[in-house]
């Protein structure tokens, strides 16, 4: 039996696109998604390639304002794109929006059930806040089910009373055949490849916004806490920018032996090439619900070196197999791991076929027949 379900999010996110076209080539759901917004042009860079839309949707209109590290976002009309989308069910992305709260009365007051995506793990560094905390507990209360990336996030939600019948999970991914092909085209000419990106021919890459809870100043100093040797013939390239980047180069180019680079923002179709050209993908981040980098540096034959606090690690990253784990903030682990793997070609070439290998499990089609099931179990009940 088709189910109509409507996906409440915030934006055109283009690592969300595919997902949401596998779903709405299951024949088990009718799907609908209403944005909250095409983009957050104060936050993100990406395009929005609404070219590659391939389900329903809608945008609602809107007002937002940033103030320091606050984002407001204002929504209206949720009520009338509900009542004209009629699902039997409604997925959400979060709670920290009005549009939200609106979205989960409406759907208790006509018995629909009303889920969560939600990422949250124990270990993620922005809980805390008690104000913030007691508005999420009111509203995990009123759900009827929620959506959950892997095990962190399963976890933390049986820490918080769920019932574990309550919790679908649905792994995390991106377009893996996208990166992978694009991958392996870049090797094909790597050497011009390298030229035309102003690459080292060796190289460790981050990939992320450029603030400090990402790790990225413990990044730079593990590499020059490497030995001149290995600097020498390694190089490291930061993809992305964010308000640290100015003091992260300053630092960079205090540094007199080996080779750093920054490129800037880059686009969902020219990620393939800086991790297909790269030797290892490093995270050291502080903070990460899941940490979608990771998905795309295995899709590309990469093994990883990861933060144990990222919430993807227990999922996708086996310590020795086909990465790397470190404590956050540990700059001497870190550094140790990026030697490991710098000195050691076939151990990193064996880390990326099972990368590759692991990561095939963690797609859109997955991520959608996980959706529909869900769906179906948690409108059953109300048939």
């Amino acid at each position: 039996m088709t189910r109509r379900l409507v996906i409440l999010t915030e934006i055109i996110s283009p690592y969300r696109i595919p997902l949401f076209n596998a779903l709405a080539q299951n024949p088990a759901v009718s799907l609908h998604v209403i944005f909250l917004s095409k983009t957050d042009p104060n936050l993100r860079q990406w395009r929005v390639y609404t070219e590659d839309v391939r389900f329903s949707y809608q945008v609602l209109p809107s007002w937002r304002r940033r103030f320091g590290k606050f984002n407001f976002l204002l929504n209206w009309r949720v009520a009338d794109a509900l009542n004209r989308a009629l699902p039997a069910a409604i997925l959400c992305g979060g709670y920290s929006y009005l549009a939200s709260w609106w979205a989960l009365r409406w759907a208790r007051s006509r018995g629909i059930p009303f889920l969560l995506w939600s990422e949250s793990n124990t270990q993620d560094a922005r809980r805390g806040h008690a104000p913030v905390e007691l508005l999420k507990h009111e509203f995990l209360r009123r759900c009827a089910g929620f959506v959950v990336p892997g095990q962190s996030a399963r976890d933390y939600l049986l820490v918080k009373k769920i019932r574990e019948e309550r919790i679908f999970v649905a792994p995390n991914a991106v377009d893996n055949d996208l990166f992978g092909s694009l991958a392996a085209v870049a090797r094909t000419e790597a050497r011009a490849n390298r030229r035309t990106l102003g690459l080292p021919d060796r190289y460790v890459l981050f990939v992320g916004r450029l603030v400090p809870e990402k790790g990225i100043f413990d990044l730079l100093r593990a590499y020059i806490g490497l030995e001149e040797y290995v600097r020498r013939e390694l190089g490291l390239v930061f993809v992305g920018d964010g308000p640290a980047r100015a003091e992260l180069q300053m630092r960079a180019s205090e540094i007199s032996m080996g080779e750093i680079r920054f490129t800037g923002f880059a686009h969902r179709e020219q990620l393939p090439s800086y991790y297909a050209l790269a030797e290892m993908l490093v995270l050291p981040t502080y903070t990460d619900p899941w940490g979608l980098v990771v998905n795309e540096a295995m899709a590309c034959g990469l093994p990883v070196i990861v933060s144990q606090v990222a919430g993807c690690v227990r999922d996708l990253v086996r310590e020795g197999w086909n990465g790397l784990l470190v404590p956050p903030g540990n700059v001497a682990s870190l550094s140790s791991a990026i030697r490991d793997l710098a000195v050691q070609p076939e151990l990193r070439a064996t880390m990326g076929v099972r990368a590759t290998s692991q990561i095939a499990n963690f797609s859109a089609k997955q991520w959608s027949a996980s959706i529909a099931a869900a769906i179906q179990k948690a409108t059953s009940v109300h048939d």
